[in-house]
């Protein structure tokens, strides 16, 4: 049995969740090759040659795949379907973007946001927002799942992979034309291990000020809930929940966040909960380990103070 991971990076640099997502595959068990597809990207396919359990690397280096568009990609991973039983991609916008197009090229069902392996065709996977978990059996001949990485511990980087050059000529069916990003030297939001976020009782973007110079000082991500994206008052990419970002940092901070199943669902898993709010009834202190009925104005700055 084989199985075929899709690496998710920049061009410069692995992505940790594909070393979880290694981990989902060992999970299952067979043979695991990683698929790098991307242009200049040498320095990436010495990352994922390094993690253990990987048994070859396949690269596909060209310009059309500089800026990782989903149908040419999808187009790419068609092309090799047939030696593998299993695709997965980590639950991220890259992932999501790119292997319903691969499952519906194929012709099979997508196992979505998988979070446990029971054997290598049954999995679990979270459903109604996290409140209940599914065990999903897949009768398709390739199995094509996106792994909540959070819910698996990264493999070590002490492998030694082959290098397989793919020769595949695709011709590229979208072409590049621009997009806007939000430049940060903060970790990333997905993979931080500590994440700081703010809801709408921050009352504006001025105000997020604070929990930037909280975050900064812990070495952590800025995140929002859908409310405080809502009203603009941070940009979406930094949504936790449901239809945000899936995060599971060692230290998660709550902050003017009244705990809507939305947002819970999206940050529940963190290893430790801190909760501030001024409401004594606020459902986030219900899932917090730790909770400080307090005004965030005066709570944040005093912590500030103390770090």
């Amino acid at each position: 049995m084989a199985i075929l991971v899709l690496a998710e990076h920049d061009n410069v640099s692995l992505k940790l969740d594909t070393a979880k997502v290694v981990a989902c595959g060992q999970a299952i068990g067979g043979d695991i090759d990683v698929l790098v597809v991307g242009h200049d990207c040498a320095a990436v396919v010495t990352e994922a040659q390094k993690l253990n359990g990987v048994r070859n690397v396949l690269v596909a280096d060209s310009a059309s795949y500089t800026n990782h568009l989903a149908d040419n990609v999808a187009d790419l991973m068609l092309a090799i379907a047939a030696d593998y039983e299993h695709v997965l991609a980590a639950a991220s916008s890259f992932g999501k973007d790119v292997l319903p197009r691969v499952a519906a090229l194929l012709d099979v069902s997508q196992l979505s946001e998988v979070i446990e392996v029971v054997s290598n065709d049954t999995f679990v996977r979270p459903v109604y927002a996290g409140n209940a978990l599914a065990t999903v059996q897949s009768l398709d001949d390739k199995k094509v799942m996106t792994v909540r990485s959070s819910a698996f511990d990264a493999v070590a980087a002490d492998g030694c992979a082959d290098l397989v050059t793919l020769s595949q000529d695709i011709a590229p069916q979208v072409e590049f034309v621009t997009q806007s990003l939000t430049e940060s030297e903060r970790p990333e939001l997905g993979s931080a291990s500590v994440v700081v976020s703010g809801g709408r009782a921050l009352g504006n973007s001025d105000n997020f000020g604070i929990l930037e110079q909280l975050a900064d000082k812990l070495g952590g991500a800025l995140g929002a809930s859908r409310a405080a994206v809502d009203a603009g008052y941070v940009p979406n990419d930094l949504q936790v929940g449901q239809t945000g970002k899936i995060v599971a940092p060692d230290l998660y901070i709550a902050v003017g966040i009244s705990g809507a199943i939305q947002h819970l669902a999206g940050m529940k898993d963190s290893k430790v909960i801190v909760a501030i709010n001024k409401d004594p009834e606020a459902p986030i202190f219900q899932v917090a380990d730790y909770g400080l009925e307090a005004d965030l104005f005066e709570a944040v700055p005093e912590l500030l103070a103390k770090l």
